[in-house]
């Protein structure tokens, strides 16, 4: 059914664009595949609107400790969730809280770091290593963001999102979670 659904996708993607694209199915995904037929069967937010009912966005790291709606007694629908390495604000977080605050009723913003976070105990040049060490290609031309001082770089950007003249009206605050415990402390 799924490679049927992807076929599908493929041949419409193909119908739209002046060439044709042949990318072929990648076969390591089953036991996601099977794992959302089983969510299927019990699916339960159709209907759910694609607005955030309480007005919030969260911006934390990509870290699968993190469990951004769970942390905070939220449910489904009830946020918009921003993920990237070391919960930073970058050009794309803020294309996309511009908009959620316009089209998706968000009317305030959670910078959400944690604590143990790789992106602050290591320098650019040692992740660049450690990535060239794991047999992965040159990425000195990538920036990711690395830093020393984590509530100095959460406060950072919490201003960084107070500075955007498209976000002037979002309010905003800066949080370090506590991978050990699960609570949040606000820094700003």
């Amino acid at each position: 059914m799924a490679e049927r659904a992807i076929a599908h996708a493929l041949a419409l993607s193909a119908s739209r664009c002046a060439y044709h694209v042949v990318v072929e199915v990648e076969r390591s995904f089953q036991d996601v595949l099977e794992a959302n037929e089983a969510y299927v069967s019990g699916f339960r937010l159709k209907g759910l609107q694609a607005t955030a009912a309480r007005g919030l966005a969260i911006l934390t790291c990509m870290d699968s400790r993190i469990e951004p709606l769970g942390m905070l007694g939220l449910d489904p629908g009830d946020a918009k969730i921003l993920r990237n390495a070391g919960a930073r604000v970058t050009d794309d977080v803020l294309r996309t809280l511009v908009l959620a605050s316009y089209l998706l009723g968000v009317d305030r913003a959670m910078v959400i770091g944690h604590t143990s976070c790789r992106m602050f105990a290591n320098t650019e040049d040692q992740v660049h290593e450690a990535i060239a060490e794991a047999g992965g290609p040159d990425t000195r031309s990538l920036s990711f963001l690395m830093g020393t001082e984590q509530n100095e770089a959460i406060i950072s950007d919490v201003q960084r999102i107070h500075s955007w003249p498209y976000l002037a009206h979002l309010k905003v605050g800066g949080f370090l979670y506590d991978t050990d415990s699960g609570r949040i402390t606000q820094l700003c």
